[in-house]
């Protein structure tokens, strides 16, 4: 979408209309028409209410008018609830009486392509002449519960600090209910359907300035404006309001990219995984994970680290604890010996004073929790604390002991408004039957019915290394290449900034004879000097087709591998590449990989294994460009990081060399949007400097034709 565009567009009659008309209004509560004209009719106090039917009459009690132009004034805000073939013809009604937002609850248009997309399409471009927005088709409704509007059918959305943005009606249903569960609900909540006028980073924008929303959560299966919706959310979550993101869809990549190992290596879901750590937005898999971690973003601080404390009222329970923290990949932090001997002074000479702590014995004190957790948040040995077992015992299997509950309650909350203070994040688990559980909450104790709730939501929201750092500044665009091809590509990433083998090409022509190619591959050699790669050049994938034989280490064999090629590889081996030898022995081989996303932009990989990279699978992907550091965080984020930093007795490896020429190909993809994948494969990593062994780019211009980003 256009990023002007995106940016002028004016919500306020979306959401604080002062009219409001219902096309479609009817008498049957179990049609949309019904059900949303009832709702609205509730809050009249706060706004005019018009209802529309084309036979006129009385719709629930009030008097129905065929066709907005009958209207005594021009709504500001339209729903439209009837048929899709009639949406044409209503929305030129809005258009020509100035209505200024529209709600399309109406489906079976873009949805269903052929004519309903170009039905739909027609519509958006009448409303956008006329200065009007669009809300679906194909949607659940809107709903602002601080201007008392609701037009979402079916639906009671509850108040609360949560801003929705959903292209599923039933995602949000289904929120509603999670986080009524918690006592949160909704400040705004929003259905897109289609998308097919405002999309996700055009409302995502409305949310800057909005007091009421301290959190927002986004269902989207189609992140139209990937680049707007990144810097929205970025400034979002800079100004203090975190962003959720539920992106279902695990798809391949596109086969316009499948020409080179790239491809292959990045999907849509690494693309989305890249925008949100761009943008510090937290990315959710469920329905479940969404109000969980919404929960804790509204009631905790976040995380600084991955240190967590486990503290638990049994052994068990707290070893079992410790081992999903250290799955989700939290660290069960060591306490040092003075911390041990504080916990030992507030507890019993039988509990456990190491992590996890085990306080069993003093389970039926009502302020155990508290003075244990005290010690534990002024230790600065933790960035967190996970409680598990039974908070709030006393109220839960005790209630009519009175004294000790009460004791219990004070003591609880005391601890909450302290680690709260302390900006440590608490998230515990209790049962539901403890009778101040939403009073905990209400004072910001972050309680879940599971310990397992508890640890995942906390690893959630462990930031990666490294702040968010919204768009990265694209450079200005160089030259662009016109032309492909392995020398090219070589020659390309070598001026980026990305060290590459010597090498010298041996092209004959059409007219070339073997002779000839023996006694030119052996100038070459003699060039560079002994041991060389002999490769076919011509060939893109050439390891597939035994197109590189290695490790040559005289005349006599670099004369026998040119006859190989020559006899086998036809044509194609009339270009050869004759190439320095470099050992891997002492290396490790990474793949450096850039692809332009239709909806992101540049995006770069990093990836593990050379000619076994699929196989491994140990990839880091990033918007592109990235500077040094940020490369460095790439390579600290693989899983193979150790073999870089030197294992069982290997040398360190130049890892700043390799970052280095990480950032380089990134900055050489995001000036060239022509080259629609370049890779360099393999990047050898050695104890000095890093350096290039082959490297391939592919025009965007060579896939046209092939399918686009999914």
């Amino acid at each position: 979408m256009n990023e002007v565009l995106t940016a002028q567009r004016n919500l306020t009659a979306l959401f604080e209309p002062t009219s409001v008309a219902v096309v479609g209004a009817s008498n049957d509560l179990s049609k949309w028409g019904g059900d949303v004209s009832a709702r609205l009719l509730k809050a009249e106090h706060r706004r005019r209410v018009y209802l529309v039917n084309g036979r006129g009459g009385e719709v629930l009690g009030r008097p129905a008018y065929p066709s907005l132009c009958q209207l005594p004034e021009s709504p500001e805000l339209v729903i439209l609830a009837m048929p899709g073939q009639l949406l044409e013809a209503v929305v030129d009604d809005c258009a020509t009486t100035g209505v200024k937002a529209v709600v399309a609850v109406t489906a079976m248009l873009g949805e269903m392509g052929g004519e309903g997309k170009a039905r739909e399409a027609r519509a958006v471009a009448r409303l956008r002449a006329a200065g009007a927005v669009l809300v679906g088709p194909n949607c659940l409704g809107v709903a602002d519960t601080g201007s008392e509007l609701n037009a979402v059918a079916f639906l009671d959305v509850r108040p609360g600090p949560v801003g929705l943005i959903s292209q599923s009606g039933g995602f949000g249903e289904e929120l509603n209910l999670r986080l009524a569960e918690f006592g949160l609900g909704f400040s705004r909540f929003i259905t897109i359907g289609n998308q097919a006028d405002l999309d996700v980073a055009t409302i995502l924008r409305s949310f800057k300035g909005h007091e009421p929303t301290r959190a927002v959560v986004v269902y989207a299966e189609e992140l139209r404006d990937g680049l707007g919706f990144v810097h929205a959310a970025h400034e979002l979550v800079s100004s203090g309001t975190p962003v959720v993101l539920l992106a279902p869809g695990r798809s391949e990549a596109s086969s316009r990219v499948a020409q080179t190992h790239t491809g292959s290596l990045t999907s849509d879901s690494d693309a989305v995984d890249a925008a949100c750590r761009a943008a510090g937005v937290v990315r959710v898999n469920t329905q479940r994970e969404a109000a969980e971690t919404l929960v804790a973003l509204l009631m905790s601080p976040m995380p600084g680290g991955r240190r967590v404390a486990v503290v638990s009222d049994g052994g068990g329970p707290g070893a079992i604890c410790a081992d999903i923290a250290s799955l989700a990949g939290l660290s069960v932090a060591k306490f040092s010996r003075e911390t041990q001997a504080r916990l030992k002074a507030v507890l019993p000479e039988n509990a456990e004073c190491k992590n996890p702590i085990d306080f069993a014995a003093a389970t039926y004190d009502p302020e155990a929790y508290e003075r244990v957790i005290g010690v534990v948040a002024d230790s600065g040995e933790i960035d967190a604390i996970v409680a598990s077992g039974v908070i709030g015992f006393w109220g839960a299997r005790f209630p009519e002991r009175t004294e000790l509950v009460e004791k219990e309650r004070e003591s609880l909350l005391r601890m909450s408004e302290s680690v709260k203070q302390k900006g440590i994040p608490l998230l515990a688990s209790t049962p539901e039957s403890c009778p101040i559980v939403q009073e905990l909450r209400d004072g910001h104790l972050t309680l879940y019915r599971d310990v397992e709730s508890a640890v995942t939501t906390l690893a959630r929201l462990v930031p990666p290394s490294g702040r968010p750092v919204g768009l990265p500044p694209v450079p200005a665009v160089k030259k662009a290449l016109d032309a492909e091809g392995y020398w090219i590509a070589r020659a390309a990433v070598a001026a980026a900034g990305v060290p590459m083998t010597a090498a010298r090409r041996v092209c004959l022509g059409d007219a070339g004879t073997r002779a000839q190619a023996v006694e030119s591959t052996l100038a070459a050699a003699h060039g560079i000097g002994y041991p060389v790669v002999l490769k076919a050049a011509g060939i893109l994938h050439k390891s597939d087709v035994g197109g590189v034989i290695l490790d040559l280490g005289n005349d006599e064999d670099l004369t026998e591998a040119t006859k190989d090629l020559w006899e086998r590889l036809s044509d194609d081996a009339r270009d050869l590449a004759v190439e320095k030898m470099i050992s891997l022995l002492e290396g490790v081989e990474l793949l450096l990989g850039c692809r332009w996303d239709s909806r992101f932009g540049p995006l770069v990989t990093v990836a593990i294994g050379g000619i076994y990279t699929e196989i491994l699978a140990d990839t880091q992907t990033a918007l592109a460009p990235v500077d040094g550091h940020g490369a460095f965080q790439m390579l600290q984020g693989l899983r193979g990081f150790r073999l870089l930093e030197g294992a069982r007795g290997r040398p360190k490896l130049d890892i700043v060399a390799a970052a280095e020429a990480l950032s380089a190909l990134s900055r050489f993809s995001a000036g060239h949007p022509e080259v629609a994948t370049v890779e360099v494969n393999p990047l050898l990593v050695q104890p000095q400097g890093a350096v290039g062994l082959d490297a391939r780019l592919v025009l965007a211009s060579s896939t046209e034709g092939d399918a686009s980003d999914s």
